[in-house]
């Protein structure tokens, strides 16, 4: 499995996609008796430990890639790896959701409903902004240094030395013995 890492502009995406619809939600349901403005106080402190979790478990698989520990279940860092992937997507998505609302908070802050959700908004924001970073650095850390294949950045120079020691080793035609006969011929004898 070949597995590539996440473009930055997929970041950019989610999070322009995750502020529209948070602009749009709060400011179709103003008026509405439901109000989904901000993230009370255990979400924002259970997307942290989310992150948090992840990261750590990134950490193992990093260990491993740089030889620190000497085998890990292949099943779990790929796992890792796809966590890893969806929480920096999903922070991109969801700080932007809640960047959203939070601008509707501020342009109606004179009102005491959405001057009190600022707060959570800025929270729930900053920890989703979190763990979009904690998910690209434990991407980052989930990457596994280039085999010694064709792609590698070393491979030219093994094909050089190999193909130069390849010729070393062919016989000219000059050592050969139908080279010899030639010579031979050439010269007389």
């Amino acid at each position: 499995m070949k597995a590539k890492r996440t473009p930055w502009w997929y970041y950019v995406i989610g999070a322009l996609v995750g502020a529209i619809l948070g602009y749009a939600l709060v400011r179709t349901t103003r008026g509405m008796a439901i109000a989904p403005v901000g993230a009370a106080w255990f979400v924002s402190g259970l997307l942290l430990a989310l992150g948090i979790v992840v990261l750590v478990m990134a950490w193992q698989v990093h260990r491993y890639v740089t030889g620190k520990v000497k085998t890990i279940d292949t099943q779990r860092a790929v796992t890792t790896l796809v966590l890893c992937k969806a929480l920096a997507v999903a922070g991109a998505v969801l700080a932007g959701y809640y960047a959203g609302q939070l601008i509707m908070c501020i342009l109606w802050r004179d009102v005491q409903f959405y001057h009190d959700m600022i707060g959570e908004c800025i929270v729930a924001c900053v920890v989703t902004v979190a763990d979009m970073v904690m998910g690209i650095v434990g991407e980052w850390w989930c990457q596994l240094p280039p085999q010694e294949g064709p792609e590698h950045p070393n491979a030219k120079k093994r094909g050089k030395s190999r193909r130069s020691a390849a010729v070393a080793k062919t016989p000219r035609p000059a050592d050969s013995a139908d080279s010899a006969i030639l010579h031979r011929d050439r010269d007389g004898a």
